[in-house]
Parts: C-alpha cells; structure tokens; sequence
C-alpha cells in the first residue's frame, strides 16, 4: 500500500467538549508532524479548521462526509469512547456507518486510540462485525479485553492528548488542587464539595474546571472553589493543570492532561474508561459515592501514579501513530 498522505478522522469533535478537543488538536499535531494531511469531521468545521490547523468537514451532512472519506486514503476513527451504546443507540450506529463507508470506498481504516464499552450485547455483535477486517488500536487494557470476548484483536495504544505538552516555563504548585466535576454525575458533585471545604481547611487553593461549559458550570461553582475556570481550549485547560499540585477528575481527559504534565492524579470512576486509564496508568480510583476524607488525604499526600507507567502509555500513544499509518 503506498504511504498514506490524507487521513480522516471521526471522533466527537466541535461540540465545546475540551477533553475530545484536546484529542483533536493532539491527533492534528501528530499526523502533520508525519507530512500526514489530516480532515476532521466535527459539528463545528470553521472553528475546528482554526483551532487544529486542519481541514474540516460538516460530520452530519451527507454529502460532505462522503466527500471527505472518499478524498482520503484512511479513516481514524477515533480517538475518544465512540463505540459505546449507553448514552445512546444513535451514537453507536452513527460511528459504525462511516466505518462502514470507508470499508465500501475501500479505505484504510483503523479503529484509533478508543475506549470501547459499555456494550450491550446487540452492540457488542454490532461491533464485532463492523470491525472484522478492522486494524484495532485501542486506549486501556480494559477495552483490549473487552474486544477480545467479542473476538476482535486489538493492539494497546494510547490517548494522542498524553502527547501535548504546556506552555513551557509552568511550575507546579503543590498547595493548587484542580478538581473536574461533570454536570451529569451529581453523586460526585455533592462529595466534591466536602472534599473542597477540607482541601481549603488545610490551606490549599482550590480551582473548579469546567471541561464543558454547558454541562459542567452549574457543577463547577457548586464545590465551593476559590476560582471556576470555564473553558473549551485545551491548551487553558492543560496549562491550568500543569501549575497545580494535585488533579480530580470526574472528566477523563482532566486526569489525562495531568499524566501529560506530569501532575499526580486521581479519577472519579462514572464510566470504564475513567478506571481504565487511572488502571493502566497506576492511579488512584474512587467511585462516585466515594469517601470523602480519603480523597482528601490522597490529595494531601499527593499520592502518585506509576510514572515509568505513564510514561509507557505515552510511548504508545505516539508509536500508535506509526502503526495506524504502516503498511
């Protein structure tokens, strides 16, 4: 197969959510790095084109999205949690139609640094036979083996947002917490709010980040916080992280862009993907009706994760680059 020049990508992109901007920017960044000519399929093509530096396609209308898989030599799709049924079966069946496209057209196409699940069964058997045929690289072990009971292979890559890097000259302040609630999870949100009263009891500033400013504002002044940062860039976002001493995360990619820092961690597990990250990564995971004092202490002592694992996840995560890319 000759070297792939132009990529598209499907993923949840446009949609003001940081965590899936993050991923964006960071897979635009690495395939032009590659001489690879990325085109990102989002519900906002004009502000994606500005923000990623890249070309963008309306992600819902027809036409363009044929246009855009059939003037490229592969489909990513991915990376993000794309091939999941609970939030809604529609979701699901959107992602596996442009896989299916893109098989038609006779594209490349590569499952990319996804978490995959949860699955009912019907999606499970939707899954196995969209992707047979399918390269598979995925973001946890836990999606590994849950693609291996479906009988699909899958390769161990890692999330392309572990790839961006702050704004030099940040230091971290080990007496900032950064917590990230998610709107839609207020068992969390109620318990982070005790967590910001010890925090600040004990001297610490606290900032609330709100990853999806529509979902997550009502949730981030909730906690009580000395600051709310509202954003939907994700260099803000990361750089916020990379001058703190601690990170919370209900929101995945709040946990993500501190092992990207470099800043200990913990994660609010409300979905699998959450606990597979902080899993691979040696982290620590709380549930959301979690207790309250242990976290705060876990915070405190600026409990780490395994480095030399999240410098392995890494590693991945740029290898995954070559490996979707190969022959």
């Amino acid at each position: 197969m000759a070297a792939v020049k132009r990529v598209t990508v499907s993923g949840y992109y446009g949609f003001g959510n940081t965590g899936d901007e993050a991923i964006a920017l960071a897979i635009s960044r690495e395939l032009q790095a590659r001489g690879v000519q990325p085109l990102l399929l989002s519900n906002d093509p004009a502000g994606t084109t500005r923000e990623c530096g890249c070309h963008s396609a309306a992600r819902m209308q027809p036409l363009a999205l044929l246009r855009a898989v059939a003037g490229a030599q592969a489909l990513f799709s991915g990376g993000g949690g794309l091939l999941q049924d609970k939030t809604s079966g529609r979701t699901l069946a959107y992602y596996l139609a442009v896989i299916a496209l893109a098989k038609r057209l006779g594209k490349r196409v590569v499952v990319f640094n996804q978490s995959v699940g949860p699955l009912s069964p019907a999606g499970g058997e939707k899954v196995k036979r969209a992707l047979a045929g399918v390269k598979v690289i995925v973001r946890d072990q836990g999606s590994v083996d849950t693609l291996r009971k479906l009988g699909v292979p899958a390769q161990l890559g890692g999330d392309p947002a572990l790839l961006l890097t702050p704004t030099p000259g940040l230091t971290p302040d080990p007496n900032v917490v950064v917590l990230a609630p998610r709107g839609d999870v207020t068992d969390a949100t109620a318990t982070l709010a005790e967590v910001t009263r010890a925090l600040r009891a004990e001297g610490r500033t606290v900032i609330a980040l709100s990853f999806m400013p529509e979902q997550d504002d009502a949730a981030a002044h909730s906690l009580g916080a000395d600051r709310v940062l509202s954003t939907r860039d994700p260099q803000t976002a990361l750089d916020a992280i990379a001058g703190a001493g601690f990170v919370v995360g209900v929101r995945l990619h709040a946990v993500i862009l501190a092992a990207a820092a470099g800043v200990p961690f913990a994660g609010i597990a409300y979905d699998p993907k959450v606990q597979g990250f902080c899993a691979d990564a040696g982290a620590p995971t709380h549930p959301t009706f979690f207790d309250a004092p242990a976290l705060s202490a876990q915070v405190l002592q600026r409990t780490a994760p395994d480095w030399t694992a999240v410098q392995a996840m890494k590693a991945r995560a740029r290898d995954s680059f070559d490996w979707a890319l190969g022959d």
